[in-house]
């Protein structure tokens, strides 16, 4: 009540909504959001699924740059593809992810995801809740995992060239390599058995870090070759210094080799004229130090990550020793793991230890147009070189795309030595013993489960299509002889679309690479059958079409929350 008024007054209370997107344009929920996520995901597989298998189709994409990119790797293509469905996006990052872990099966992980949720479509439509589908999923996953290890995998012993070469063939078949196949299977396998290292029972295979791929253009694929040793586009930094070395000493710094400027702006004073002369006098003083502490230690070769200064490249080629400058600080560490040197800071810190000598050969060559440093032979290396030669830029970019794949398999095998038979062999006979375990289980979960046995389908499906074979009836047949547990290596050939025992035409792929398929391509559909809403956060546009600028949430209709409406 008011002072002084002998009546009283109210305030009507309105309660609104607590949660407004007031900036939310459109909002979808339902079954209609997972109809369309399914819908998503099946126009991505569709995309890349005429990229399956060796007589896979190529796909020329354009960037915006105005360049063309030529190939038929899944992860490849759908990095360039631009998407603005999330459901479609999330697909797209499958196989990114997929390629990180084990480097193959990307374009297998897409159709394989794309088939799973399109066997979904139907409990959607029949209201079925996701909750049922995705346990049915995650069994069914469980049990594919379990049947790969203990009745598909085979062991391979990495001591036997062949077999492991072998292995490497079917990764390197479906690509645009699979002419040099032979050639492409020896450099893979020579420098992933570089690279390797075994510490106290611990195995490291770092392939992106420790075997650099060089591409020059020219010469013939045939020329491409592993290098035992490390290869830069470095030439001298001296006329005088000598451009070959056998057996050179090697010291590696990460240091300027003159005189260290100021960071921003430097004031001097000087007194008398002759103190700018004593400053000059300084600088050379200083380099002259630090290049006697580098010829105290007697090195051949100095490769240095800094710049190295005039005065200082005097003093080195009048003591007989070459300098490279300004070498990338991963080349550094891959030299450091080649000829056994460790990379120093201080020149006054250096030691004899310090100083490398497993290279066997330092040489300057020319290549093509441009100079080339070579350190090669060295003893026991653990970095190397691929060195691809090739016609044009395009040709030798598809290459090494085709070749990091082949590494991927090579290391996978090195990590995990077991192999599981290719052309489609595997997925049919998880099919089928899927299938058969569909039958104990009781209640509405079983149909999901055979769903996922039918999705494991569209691989050999896929491969008979694109090889212009009859699908049905092959299909079919494949199926009848999966029926039997003695026939789990039949698969599709590649090249013809007939039936095939993969183990006779040699066709086996790494154990790791279909574990992370099935594992990637499951739970990726399992996650977009759980989205039950989209809310795009786009600014609500006036009816002018302009974006409304400046306004408070909740001016239009009020807050959120319990607000006062005016006295009654």
């Amino acid at each position: 009540c008011r002072p002084g008024v002998g009546q009283c007054c109210g305030f009507l209370l309105v309660w609104l909504p607590i949660v407004e997107d007031q900036q939310a344009a459109k909002k979808e929920e339902g079954r209609k959001v997972q109809l369309e996520n399914i819908q998503a995901g099946k126009t991505v597989a569709d995309v890349i699924r005429t990229c399956l298998g060796p007589r896979a189709m190529l796909k020329m994409l354009m960037d915006p740059m105005g360049g063309i990119v030529l190939t038929s790797d899944g992860n490849a293509i759908l990095r360039e593809i631009m998407v603005h469905h999330p459901a479609a996006k999330s697909l797209i990052e499958t196989a990114r992810s997929q390629d990180e872990e084990v480097g193959d099966g990307t374009t297998s992980v897409v159709i394989l995801a794309g088939e799973l949720l399109a066997v979904a479509t139907p409990f959607m439509e029949q209201l079925e809740h996701p909750v049922v589908v995705i346990g049915a999923y995650l069994r069914a996953l469980d049990d594919a995992l379990t049947i790969l290890r203990e009745s598909i995998a085979q062991p391979v012993d990495i001591s036997d060239r062949e077999s492991l070469l072998s292995s490497l063939q079917a990764v390197v078949g479906t690509k645009m390599l699979r002419k040099w196949s032979r050639l492409a299977c020896e450099i893979a396998l020579d420098a992933v058995q570089t690279v390797f290292l075994e510490d106290r029972g611990t195995k490291e295979i770092d392939i992106k870090r420790y075997a650099k791929v060089e591409k020059i253009p020219g010469g013939e694929l045939e020329d491409s070759r592993v290098l035992r040793g490390v290869m830069l586009a470095k030439d001298i930094t001296h006329s005088k210094m000598r451009r070959r070395i056998e057996k050179p000493r090697i010291l590696l710094l990460d240091c300027n080799l003159e005189y260290t400027k100021g960071e921003s702006k430097t004031d001097m004073e000087f007194i008398k004229d002759q103190d700018f002369t004593r400053v000059l006098q300084l600088e050379e003083e200083y380099i002259k130090r630090v290049c006697n502490e580098i010829i105290a230690h007697k090195p051949d070769l100095v490769i240095s990550e800094k710049g190295v200064s005039d005065l200082a490249q005097h003093y080195l080629a009048k003591n007989n020793i070459t300098a490279l400058r300004r070498v990338r600080k991963t080349d550094n560490n891959r030299i450091a793991r080649a000829c056994g040197a460790t990379i120093v800071s201080r020149t006054d810190e250096i030691k004899e230890s310090d100083i490398g000598t497993g290279c066997g050969l330092f040489e300057i060559r020319k290549v093509g147009d441009e100079y080339f440093t070579f350190i090669e032979e060295c003893e026991n290396p653990k970095a190397c070189t691929i060195i691809l030669r090739g016609a044009s830029k395009d040709i030798l970019m598809e290459v090494e795309r085709n070749l990091q794949d082949a590494m991927h398999a090579a290391r996978n095998v090195l990590l995990e030595p077991r192999l599981v038979p290719g052309g489609g062999a595997t997925e049919m006979e998880l099919s089928a013993q899927l299938t058969e375990k569909a039958k104990s289980i009781e209640g509405i979960a079983q149909w999901p489960y055979r769903a996922v046995a039918k999705a494991l389908e569209v691989i050999p499906r896929t491969l008979i299509q694109n090889c212009g074979g009859n699908t049905i009836r092959t299909l079919t047949a494949l199926r009848a002889k999966h029926s039997s547990p003695d026939n789990v290596t039949f698969g599709i050939d590649g090249d013809s679309g007939e039936i095939a025992d993969m183990a006779k035409v040699n066709v086996w792929e790494p154990l790791r690479v279909k574990e992370q398929t099935i594992k990637t391509a499951t739970e990726t559909a399992i996650m977009l059958l759980r989205i039950d809403k989209i809310v795009s956060g786009i600014k609500r546009r006036n009816p002018d079409g302009q974006q409304q600028q400046g306004q408070p949430a909740g001016a239009e209709q009020g807050g959120g929350g319990a607000m006062p409406m005016g006295p009654m």
